[in-house]
């Protein structure tokens, strides 16, 4: 297999929270992982040239533009990453593939089931490298969490009970803003397809789904809101399994509810995203009386750690997930090999969004195939 090797030129559609996480993210990942392909950060782009010129000179990009079209025509942008807004992911990932070049797009894909659908078609008709931004699955205790149950070490999974909850619009008093507006910026648009794509890395396909959505705060300081607050799901897996998941962005006290626990018929396994280096196992064995979850602390024998660190216990954070998402995209590139998550893999996320506002909307079942 030829690995390519030597510089690529990255270019960044957006440069605030996520924009400026994938600049980190470039600017480490070759010292973190020795990649073959080593970034250099060419380009930034964001709304005026004034914000996108104090983002080059903080992030350390050779150029900037305020023109997403402008850095994806540029010869010295090879790779693109797309921070934006979901409302602008379609037109310019299509552009991007159209010149020939691999794509790395922050979640949700696009902003309706549509724009997922022709982004994905047209990342496969270009053969060019595509992964979606989803970071919290790729912490080292997720990505153990994941080689046990594919080990069987607890069995056949029976359960998945899974959540994404936040607070940052629990107080009411709190005015509206771009996140109250548009069914995207929701929380069934925002948050949802994070615990979603959980669910599918570590169960397997969804089959059908009931939700109810809901608006909990219909009227801000500034205007009405016309998206959803919270949610709960029920769900099928394809092996049988049962699941049922809640997200919320009124959930008082919790800054970054990303949790799971998965029951199987030989053990359970449970973690939180507020204790992110911390994996909880229960195994059914041994004498009843000395049962119990065992607390796992990561360390470098677990999936990816020791590249950070190499001291036990000492932990890893937030921006080493976006490292790890840097290497993945990279190694995507060099050796033109798919890796998870593809397009194709941000797609089926979006379809089990969809299904659920129409179950929601229908107050009944919906099929995963018929979207």
């Amino acid at each position: 297999m030829r690995v390519v090797t030597g510089e690529i030129g990255i270019g960044i559609c957006g440069g605030g929270y996520m924009g400026k996480a994938h600049a980190v993210a470039m600017s480490a990942v070759g010292a973190v992982f020795n990649t073959a392909l080593r970034p250099r950060l060419e380009m930034i782009c964001a709304a005026s040239a004034q914000t996108a010129d104090r983002y080059r000179a903080a992030f350390g990009f050779a150029r900037a533009t305020d023109d997403w079209r402008v850095l994806v025509a540029d010869p010295k942008v090879q790779a693109i990453v797309i921070a934006t807004p979901q409302q602008f992911h379609r037109q310019i990932a299509e552009a991007a593939f159209a010149a020939g070049k691999p794509v790395f797009c922050e979640k949700p894909l696009g902003a309706s089931q549509e724009d997922s659908r022709a982004m994905t078609a047209a990342a496969e008709a270009s053969g060019q490298a595509n992964m979606v931004g989803f970071n919290y699955i790729r912490t080292p205790a997720s990505q153990y969490a994941r080689q046990l149950i594919a080990e069987g070490v607890i069995g056949d999974i029976t359960m998945f009970r899974g959540e994404h909850t936040e607070d940052f619009l629990a107080d009411p008093s709190t005015p509206a803003n771009w996140r109250t507006q548009g069914v995207a910026n929701g929380t069934m648009g925002d948050l949802a397809p994070h615990v979603i794509n959980a669910a599918l890395a570590l169960i397997g396909p969804i089959t059908r789904v009931m939700a109810e959505v809901e608006t909990v705060h219909g009227t801000r300081l500034g205007g009405a809101v016309d998206n959803d607050d919270h949610a709960q799901m029920m769900c099928r897996f394809e092996n049988g399994a049962l699941g049922a998941i809640y997200v919320s962005r009124i959930a008082t006290g919790r800054k970054m509810g990303y949790a799971y626990e998965i029951t199987g018929t030989k053990g359970a396994i449970r973690f939180d995203q507020e204790d992110q280096n911390a994996l909880w196992l229960y195994r059914m064995e041994g004498p009843e009386a000395t049962r119990g979850f065992t607390k796992i602390l990561t360390g470098p024998a677990h999936p990816d750690y020791a590249s950070f660190c190499q001291g036990p216990g000492h932990g890893t954070g937030y921006q080493d997930q976006i490292i790890i998402e840097a290497r993945d995209f990279l190694q995507a590139i060099a050796t033109g090999d798919p890796i998870w998550p593809t397009f194709r893999d941000g797609l089926e996320v979006t379809r089990v969004v969809s299904a659920a506002l129409a179950a929601s909307k229908a107050g009944r079942w919906q099929d995963i195939q018929d979207f």
